[in-house]
C-alpha cells in the first residue's frame, strides 16, 4: 500500500506544464504523504483496539455469567472492524495514475463514503452497547440465588411483562429509543474525536492545492 502510494507522490499534484516551483510542489506532496500516512496508522490503531476491546469485553461478561450477551457484543465489535478493514482495501481501487492532488481528492472522498456508509451500522451497534449494559445491571447478582432484576421486580407493585415492571421496562425502551435515534450524532462526534485534526488538515490542505491551481 505504501508503494503505491509513493509512486503518486513523485507524479505531483500538478500536471508536469503547472507553473509552480518545483519544491513548493515538493513541499505539498509531502505534507500530502504525511497526512494520509497519519490517518492510515490512526486507523489501524483504531481496529486493533476495537478487537481487544472485543475480547476484554468478553471476558468481562462471561465473568458476569452473561456469556451470550458478551459474545453477542464480541461479534458486533469483530463485524465492525471485519468491514472497515474491508473499506480500507478499496484504497487499492483509487487509479493510480492520478496526480497527488486528485489522488487526495479522491481520498477524502473515500473517507467520507466510508462515514455515511457505517452510519446504518451504528444504528444497530451503540444500542446493542446500552441493551447489553442495561442486560449486565438487571441480570446483576446481589447474593447467590438472586439478581437485581428479580429483586426489583419481586417489590414493584406495577404490572410486569415478562418479569419486567413495566415502569423499569418503558425506561429502557426510551434509553434504547433516543441512543437510536441519536446514533449518527454520536457517532461523528466519535470520528471528530479521534479523526477531527486530520481531516481538517486534509481539507486545508486540498483547498490550499485548489488556490495554487487557479
Amino acid at each position: 500500500m505504501e508503494k503505491s502510494i509513493e509512486s503518486i507522490w513523485k507524479q505531483g499534484f500538478l500536471e508536469t506544464n503547472a507553473l509552480v516551483a518545483p519544491k513548493l510542489n515538493d513541499l505539498y506532496n509531502q505534507k500530502s504523504k504525511n497526512i494520509i500516512d497519519k490517518f492510515l496508522r490512526m486507523t489501524n490503531i483504531n481496529l486493533k483496539a476495537i478487537v481487544i476491546g472485543s475480547v476484554v469485553i468478553f471476558g468481562a461478561y462471561y465473568l458476569l455469567d452473561l456469556p451470550i450477551t458478551g459474545f453477542f457484543l464480541f461479534a458486533m465489535l469483530n463485524i465492525a472492524a471485519f468491514v472497515s478493514k474491508k473499506r480500507m482495501k478499496k484504497l487499492n481501487e483509487i487509479d493510480k495514475t492520478l496526480t497527488s492532488y486528485q489522488y487526495l481528492r479522491s481520498f477524502d472522498q473515500w473517507i467520507k463514503d466510508g462515514i455515511e456508509a457505517n452510519t446504518a451500522m451504528m444504528r444497530i451497534l451503540y444500542p446493542s452497547f446500552v441493551l447489553c449494559a442495561i442486560s449486565a445491571i438487571w441480570f446483576a447478582e446481589i447474593n447467590e440465588t438472586t439478581t437485581l432484576g428479580q429483586s426489583i421486580a419481586n417489590n414493584s407493585d406495577m404490572y410486569l411483562i415478562l418479569g419486567i415492571p413495566i415502569n423499569w421496562l418503558a425506561s429502557g425502551l426510551v434509553i434504547l429509543g433516543v441512543v437510536a435515534y441519536y446514533s449518527i450524532h454520536i457517532y461523528l462526534f466519535d470520528i471528530k474525536i479521534v479523526y477531527g485534526r486530520v481531516f481538517k488538515k486534509i481539507e486545508e490542505l486540498i483547498a490550499d492545492m485548489e488556490e495554487l491551481r487557479t
